[in-house]
C-alpha cells in the first residue's frame, strides 16, 4: 500500500493579498518563496530547508502601503496547508530540541495538539540585538516575524512557545 505524500494547496484571497502555492511535508527540503518581502522570503526558504519541506509560494499584497496585510495573510495562509497537509497526524512523535547558532541559543516548541496557542518570550535588548530590519526594500522586524508566527499558529492549530535565550548580534542568528 503507498502511503499518501501528506501535500496541501495554499491559496488565499482578500482586498489585499492574493497568495498561492503548495506545501509538501514528505519533500526535499526545496523552498521557493517570492512575496515581495526579501528576509521573509529567505526565512521561509530555510524553513523549508531544514523541515525538509517542498514549498512553493508567491504573494502579492499592498507593500505600497506596508507589509501588515501580506505578512499575516501569509502566516494564515501558510497555517491553514499546514493543518491541511498534517490530515489525521497518524505517526507523529513529540519531540524537542534546542539549536545554537553561533552566539545565539534560541528554544521553539511545537507541539501538534489541535488546540492553537502562541507564546513569544523574548526580553527588549535580545529583540533588539537579534533583529535587524532589512532596510533594502520592506523592512521586516521583531514584531512582523511575531504577528506572522501567531498568525500560522492560529490557522494551523499548533502550541508553539518561541523563547530567545541568548541573542546574537546577526538577523539570521
Amino acid at each position: 500500500m503507498a502511503s499518501r505524500k501528506r501535500t496541501a494547496a495554499i491559496q488565499r484571497k482578500t482586498k489585499e493579498t492574493a497568495i498561492r502555492g503548495r506545501l509538501t511535508l514528505d519533500g526535499s527540503g526545496r523552498g521557493t518563496v517570492r512575496t515581495g518581502v526579501p528576509f521573509l522570503d529567505h526565512m521561509l526558504e530555510l524553513w523549508a530547508k531544514h523541515g525538509v519541506f517542498d514549498l512553493a509560494l508567491t504573494a502579492k499584497g499592498d507593500l505600497h502601503v506596508d507589509l501588515h496585510h501580506t505578512n499575516e495573510d501569509l502566516g494564515l495562509a501558510l497555517g491553514e496547508a499546514f493543518k491541511a497537509a498534517l490530515g489525521d497526524k497518524r505517526g507523529i512523535r513529540r519531540f524537542g530540541a534546542y539549536v545554537p547558532m553561533d552566539e545565539s541559543l534560541a528554544r521553539v516548541v511545537v507541539d501538534i495538539s489541535g488546540r492553537p496557542h502562541f507564546r513569544w518570550d523574548w526580553s527588549a535588548t535580545a529583540v533588539q540585538q537579534a533583529f535587524r530590519r532589512d532596510t533594502v526594500r520592506v523592512p521586516y522586524g521583531v514584531e512582523d516575524a511575531k504577528h506572522f508566527l501567531e498568525s500560522f499558529t492560529m490557522k494551523s492549530e499548533l502550541t508553539i512557545h518561541v523563547d530567545v535565550l541568548k541573542a546574537g548580534g546577526d538577523v539570521h542568528h
